[in-house]
């Protein structure tokens, strides 16, 4: 996800400057604004998108390549593979985000997503795009936060050690579990596995650019922490802009279903949101009831609910291509990524409290 530019991951310790950038805070409304963009420019100069389109090699788009390892090497450049050696310090709650992220949050989308996908929504969505709008949503779930999380946690006052010890945990299961998750869940969807593209996905899009990110950082690292934290900042803002122009490309090519049908991105926030409610309640209460900080709790919630919707989008496009119902589903994740995220914040930080008396009586 979207990094901050404001995070130390470096040493996990808070930084006193604000918690979430400019950009980030109002993702949304540039989320809103691709999407009219797209919409527009498709139906002005559909030739153009279409040539765009069929600039692929190996079933990969080129320039939707370039954007995704604009995006994500910068946020894998934050994380710092050394601190699995702190997850032993927060085995109750590294054990709770695990088994939320690993073992409920993708089989409860696909659950999700068989409920109003294709039962309570399918009369008022395109039938030939029911699969690929669950695979979009499978896609979405199958994979952790990556990085706006540490933006999440400070502004629930999360514990900076246990943020950063979990997120690079769950970046080392990415590596290999995502594959598998994805095809068994497809699979159990009726949904045609394309192996060689999901395989050709993984290795792109995460194995690659978690290589290149981690040899950079060590090159940066070696004039000094000063150095990497500036580049960080500065690269911060790239990932922003790789994410939106790659949304207006796809708002390009879904211009037509969109005006057509504009129901369906309201349709596909449903499911979306009843799995954020859940996954975040269901992580929160669990920690609750094994004695977790409440400093662990947030965060170990908010890491729980969110995901990382730049693998989504790609994959997504990678699989399935530019006018799937799937590319749409991961993209109305992202539209709705930042407010909902906000709102679990909030409810995390009221109810510290009720929290922490269920502790003591614990």
């Amino acid at each position: 996800m979207a990094a901050s530019q404001l995070e130390r991951p470096l040493t996990g310790q808070r930084t006193p400057q604000p918690a979430i950038g400019f950009f980030e805070r109002y993702l949304t409304v540039w989320v809103a604004l691709c999407i009219v963009a797209g919409i527009a420019l498709g139906q002005v100069a559909p030739g153009f998108f279409r040539a765009i389109g069929a600039l692929e090699v190996a079933r990969v788009n080129v320039p939707v390549g370039v954007l995704i390892w604009v995006m994500i090497i910068p946020m894998l450049l934050k994380i710092d593979f050394a601190a699995l050696g702190q997850v032993k310090a927060h085995v109750r709650g590294i054990g709770v985000t695990l088994f939320i992220n690993w073992a409920v949050k993708p089989f409860s989308m696909a659950l999700l997503g068989w409920i109003f996908i294709r039962h309570v929504f399918a009369p008022w969505l395109p039938q030939d795009q029911l699969d690929s709008y669950v695979a979009g949503l499978i896609l979405l779930a199958a994979a952790p936060c990556t990085a706006m999380v540490f933006v999440w946690s400070q502004l629930c006052k999360g514990d900076p050690y246990f943020t950063l010890s979990q997120v690079a945990l769950n970046d080392a299961i990415m590596v290999v579990a995502f594959a598998p998750i994805v095809a068994l869940l497809l699979g159990l969807s009726s949904i045609t596995v394309p192996w060689d593209t999901l395989l050709t996905s993984v290795g792109l899009y995460i194995v690659v650019p978690v290589i290149i990110a981690q040899v950079w950082r060590k090159q940066l690292l070696k004039r000094g922490a000063g150095h990497f934290q500036a580049v960080a900042s500065k690269l911060g803002p790239l990932s922003i802009v790789a994410l939106l122009t790659t949304l207006v490309l796809l708002f390009a090519f879904q211009g037509e279903a969109i005006i057509e049908q504009p129901l369906v991105i309201a349709l596909l926030a449903v499911p979306i949101l009843v799995q954020v409610v859940f996954n975040s309640g269901l992580a929160y209460w669990l920690n609750r009831k094994m004695g977790v900080q409440h400093c662990v709790a947030g965060p170990s919630a908010l890491i729980g609910a969110s995901n990382f919707f730049e693998l989504a989008v790609a994959a997504a496009i990678s699989l399935f291509g530019f006018q799937s119902g799937a590319a749409l589903a991961t993209v109305v994740g992202v539209l709705i990524e930042v407010p909902i995220m906000l709102a679990v914040v909030a409810v995390v930080n009221r109810s510290q409290g009720w929290y922490e008396r269920g502790i003591q009586k614990g």
